[in-house]
């Protein structure tokens, strides 16, 4: 049993249109998976490299469709007190230590109530009586044991607390992990998600992506910008260049007030789209831009 239309998205264009509201301009392929997961009510399983807008296109769903966003940011070790929920041991020993003549059954039923409870991610999205779009960031970060409590959470959208009961979902929230792939994730985890690898854009979309985020940049040195990001990404670079750092690139130029891309501006302005000295180095050496430009 799934909560069919967990986002109010009619079609496949309804989504491309409510994202665009939100300032993220998505390809068909995106737009498509995303309508699907909503659809099925399946959590939706975003890869692919750092800086493409997995992470952004939480946020533009949630906030094209007036929802929040509940974001969990996985990491090295952490676990379930940081994913699901805690109790705040200072305030129940101070609790404790008020109740001078009082048995352990009474403190007990008072301490392990609503209000010594600390949800996290996990609780806070599942208890959320509104539209809600649950994300959890950079989920291969995350060491394996995570993903088996991943799978009851998202299996049934519902959290036991020992001490107080099961908390069942009764609105579904929208669904998304993303992962940059510097680990496998379980095959259990990936059945039951929807799979979406963003690659960059493509050269026409990422024009149209700074146009929209950088609209001070005239139309000529925008197409300029983007050809000469896609022939760094051409070469066999340690980290080449995202789309926000085509954008960052695109505001550098504006600030310069630079009309065109001449290689002093291209050389001097590296720094902001390659991130390693040695990509720079080979850039300077490697990149003809007049056969880019021309």
């Amino acid at each position: 049993m799934f909560n069919k239309g967990t986002m109010p998205f009619t079609s496949v264009e309804d989504v491309k249109a409510k994202l665009a509201t939100a300032g993220y301009l998505a390809s068909d392929a995106v737009a498509t998976t995303v309508y699907l997961a909503s659809e099925l009510g399946k959590p939706l399983l975003v890869e692919g490299p750092a800086g493409v807008g997995k992470t952004e296109l939480s946020r533009a769903i949630a906030q094209s469709c007036g929802a929040e966003l509940v974001r969990l940011q996985c990491y090295e070790g952490v676990d379930e007190s940081r994913a699901i929920y805690e109790w705040n041991h200072a305030k129940q020993l101070l609790r404790i230590s008020a109740g001078h003549d009082e048995g352990w059954s009474e403190a007990k039923s008072d301490i392990f109530s609503e209000e010594f409870l600390l949800p996290r991610p996990l609780l806070s999205a599942i208890r959320n009586d509104g539209p809600t779009v649950l994300l959890i960031d950079e989920t291969d970060k995350a060491d394996v044991e995570i993903e088996g409590l991943l799978l009851e959470v998202l299996g049934d959208f519902q959290i036991t607390i020992p001490e107080l009961g099961t908390v069942t979902a009764t609105q579904r929230p929208f669904v998304v992990l993303t992962s940059n792939a510097t680990r496998e994730l379980s095959e259990a985890l990936r059945r039951r998600c929807l799979f979406l690898h963003i690659e960059f854009p493509a050269a026409e979309l990422e024009r149209d992506i700074v146009a929209m985020k950088v609209p001070d940049l005239d139309d000529a040195l925008a197409d300029s910008v983007v050809r000469v990001v896609n022939a760094l990404r051409a070469m066999p670079l340690r980290k080449a260049p995202s789309v926000s750092e085509t954008l960052d690139w695109a505001r550098t130029l504006v600030a310069l007030g630079a009309d065109t891309l001449t290689s002093e501006v291209v050389s001097g302005s590296l720094g902001v789209v390659l991130k390693h000295n040695d990509d720079i180095d080979k850039a300077r050496t490697k990149l003809d831009l007049d056969a880019v430009l021309s």
